[in-house]
């Protein structure tokens, strides 16, 4: 049975390259040849060789093995990983000794033995396999600090609820966890998404290894392969340097892709592809490199309509939610509101080194408000109640009437709500409603709009969008 493996036999003897090329047939899957040392680096980039047999001597009665020890540093230059075994006819010790110091794994003379040089070749695969391991070992740690160097190791707060809504999650969360199922979060932005892809990870059989987050709605066009798949050294302009993708630094845990909704259709055939081979390419490579990762999305869109509707694939869709979990809107369980007032203050309490306890007069204020912004509204309504309030007792009415204020429009001055349109009950509308009063209390300013509802730039410009504002 053949060996996997790709070996390419370089020589300018053409009797050399056919016994070659008929003797390692028999056992490798793939064997190239070519008689002319410049095709070399077109081969490499074109397909994933791992061992290299190359000849020493090119020229017409050239005996030196310059020529050798020349593209034997180009090769290594241009893909360190590839192993390459020296050829001659002009053999001596030194030439030996010299080949193994300028990188050659093995020094063969010319005629060989088959026997030896299948042994050779079989440790030549070995040494590949043995260099490709530490090379991958060594680019997932290098991008795996530079991950951590650029956001937070973990979530900032804890995945809390007490109603039968949250307890529902749960327990979905609790089964599917201890598979390796694509799971799929779908749920209004603000919904905690997030803690809950953390969740998971931290309750799977993963757990020890990493959770690699992405957001989809922050790529652009020309950063999403690398993004994803990493990219070789020179494969673009700015590329100066290797990059691990996501892909491979989740290798052995989770890969976390929030906002997938909003994925150009030219990509999700391309994130398709990877998931269902379970091998990448980085960009600028020939090498497809296999992944093992658990996958999680999130996406605050109607997956269904949008593959209703041609903005979204639907194979793409049945490969990510094997297990769907829906968190609920803040509106959906103002029971657990109380709940979370209480870790918000605690937390920020001991962020901003106060000593506060809430009225039961705000704690129900609280709870009567409809939250758009969902967790992170309310999150963000609390750290600023907590900055701004004087004395011991959060006062949730020194947020009011602030040009900044998380609340913009569910409170006035006197600390009531303000009485909504009640000619509907379409949550669209609502929504609707909500935005264009968040921008005109904030005179235009998207930012602090999206601040106030709690949602992102991003989910802030789709609803501009979406409702043409």
């Amino acid at each position: 049975m053949k060996q996997a493996g790709s070996i390419l036999v370089v020589d300018d003897n053409p009797d050399i390259l056919i016994a070659a090329r008929l003797l390692l047939k028999q056992h490798y899957q793939i064997v190239k040849t070519t008689d002319n040392p410049f095709d070399i680096e077109a081969i490499i980039k074109s397909h994933p060789i791992e061992v290299i047999l190359l000849d020493m001597n090119f020229t017409q009665d050239s005996i030196s093995g310059k020529e050798g020890f020349y593209w034997l540093k180009k090769i290594i230059a241009q893909d360190p990983s590839i192993v390459v075994l020296l050829m001659t006819a002009y053999s001596d010790i030194q030439l030996a000794v010299d080949a193994i110091k300028s990188g050659a794994a093995d020094f063969i003379a010319k005629p060989w033995q088959n026997d030896q040089l299948l042994a050779a070749v079989a440790a030549a695969f070995a040494h590949a396999k043995d260099k490709q391991q530490v090379n991958k070992l060594t680019r997932q740690t290098q991008g795996l600090n530079q991950a951590l160097s650029e956001s937070q190791s973990g979530p900032t707060f804890d995945f809390l609820g007490q109603s039968a809504a949250m307890q529902q999650v749960f327990n979905t969360i609790e089964k599917a966890a201890q598979t390796d199922a694509n799971i799929l979060i779908t749920g209004e932005s603000g919904t905690g998404k997030e803690l809950a892809a953390h969740a998971i990870h931290q309750a799977s059989l993963r757990r020890d290894n990493p959770l690699i987050s992405l957001d989809m709605g922050s790529l652009s066009d020309s950063v999403f392969e690398s993004e994803l798949f990493g990219h070789k050294k020179g494969a673009f302009t700015d590329a100066k340097a290797d990059k691990v993708g996501r892909f491979e630094l989740a290798h052995g845990g989770s890969l976390f892709l929030d906002e997938l909704g909003n994925l150009p259709l030219a990509h999700q055939a391309t994130l398709l592809a990877a998931l269902q081979n379970r091998q990448i390419t980085p960009v600028g490579g020939s090498k497809p490199v296999d992944v093992d990762i658990r996958l999680i999305c999130a996406t605050n869109d109607n997956l269904s309509d949008s593959v209703a509707q041609g903005r979204f694939r639907q194979d793409l869709l049945y490969r990510i939610n094997t297990i769907e979990v829906r968190l609920p809107a803040l509106r959906e369980r103002t029971s657990d509101i109380p709940l979370l007032v209480d870790y918000y203050l605690s937390h920020f309490a001991k962020k901003y080194k106060r000593h506060l306890t809430i009225a039961p007069c705000d704690m129900q204020l609280l709870c009567d408000y409809t939250w758009p912004g969902n967790v992170r509204e309310l999150s963000h309504a609390i750290e600023r109640a907590v900055i701004l309030s004087e004395g011991d007792t959060l006062n949730i009415a020194t947020v009011v009437g602030q040009p900044s204020t998380n609340m913009p429009a569910a409170f006035n001055s006197a600390n009531e709500p303000i009485t909504q349109d009640t000619d509907t009950f379409d949550l669209e509308i609502i929504e609707q409603r909500t935005v264009r009063a968040a921008l005109k209390h904030h005179q235009g300013n998207v930012s602090h709009a999206a601040k106030a509802l709690g949602l992102t730039r991003g989910a802030m410009y789709r609803r501009l969008e979406k409702y043409n504002l």
